[in-house]
């Protein structure tokens, strides 16, 4: 606890420095820091703990008002928790942090050529989703495809297979092809573009989900609980339609609902938070038998 406030000082005292007393040194050693910082940020947005990670920033912010403002009981409290929510917050995100030290050792998390590629128009993303959702539905083959918004997937990519293709309906379908490598797990596509297949996902620890839901629903609803995405499912036994989002399952969704849905979720980047959250749960409307039961 000693070792972070001494720290904050340190960095205090280099701030009022560099003001006092520029030097060469003081800019070199803040563009270092700087670059450092936005390495890491870059890393940590892709992850489940950039939420997280936000909210620590807002409470150094609340600690400096309350310092400017000499609110003493507040400061006292928000310091006493930033001293120890450090320490939790390592044991926490501990697979991250390392997955996110092991990144810069072998330097996967700079440019690459997928960044570089051109993705589909999101007519052609919806149009290929929607075409490859209703043949697996009528072939009843099972498919669990999650989309991806603001809260970075990477750690669950990294457990499957890298892909980077341009989204198509033939691609889909071969790839939840039964007996195929890929069949199994989730399918996440970021940025109009199937990133990675077979990935695991945690499942939903929710009591109150139907028992007769499988685990591709589970999962579906799990990634929700604790990310922004949104997951697309196939009952392998009914070939239902279902979506995932916000740790909630609607069912029965038809072709027409499912094209609305995918076009306000591509379409979506441009909105404002309050479009977004309207525009979907008018979408949310057109489906029916919200949270229903039966299958896998």
């Amino acid at each position: 606890m000693k070792y972070l406030h001494s720290l904050w000082l340190s960095i205090s005292q280099l701030y009022e420095n560099l003001f006092l007393y520029p030097d060469w040194r003081n800019f070199l050693d803040i563009a270092i820091i700087a670059v450092i910082i936005y390495y890491l940020v870059s890393v940590l947005l892709r992850t489940r703990a950039s939420g997280v990670f936000k909210g620590i920033g807002v409470f150094f912010i609340c600690t400096w008002l309350s310092k400017i403002l000499e609110l003493s009981v507040i400061g006292w409290a928000l310091q006493q928790f930033i001293n120890t929510g450090v320490i939790v917050i390592v044991i926490l995100f501990q697979p991250e942090l390392r997955r996110t030290l092991e990144q810069i050792g072998r330097r996967s998390t700079l440019p690459h050529a997928a960044g570089k590629t051109k993705a589909r128009s999101s007519d052609e993303c919806v149009s290929a989703i929607v075409q490859a959702m209703t043949n697996m539905s009528r072939k009843r083959i099972g498919a669990l495809i999650v989309l991806e918004r603001k809260t970075g997937l990477r750690e669950f990519e990294e457990t499957g297979t890298l892909i980077d293709a341009e989204i198509t309906a033939p691609l889909i379908e071969n790839i939840f092809e039964p007996n195929t490598p890929l069949h199994d797990g989730a399918t996440i596509i970021r940025n109009r573009r199937i990133q990675a297949s077979a990935c695991i996902l945690q499942l939903s620890d929710d009591p109150t989900i139907s028992k007769e839901l499988g685990t591709r629903h589970r999962a579906a609803i799990g990634i929700t609980e604790t990310t922004d995405a949104i997951s697309l499912i196939v009952s392998e036994e009914t070939g239902i339609i279902s979506m995932a989002r916000e740790g909630k399952l609607t069912r029965y969704i038809d072709n027409k609902a499912l094209a609305q849905i995918l076009t306000e979720i591509f379409s979506s980047d441009k909105m404002s938070p309050a479009k977004k959250t309207y525009h979907l749960k008018k979408s949310g409307k057109a489906t029916r038998n919200e949270n229903s039961i039966s299958e896998s």
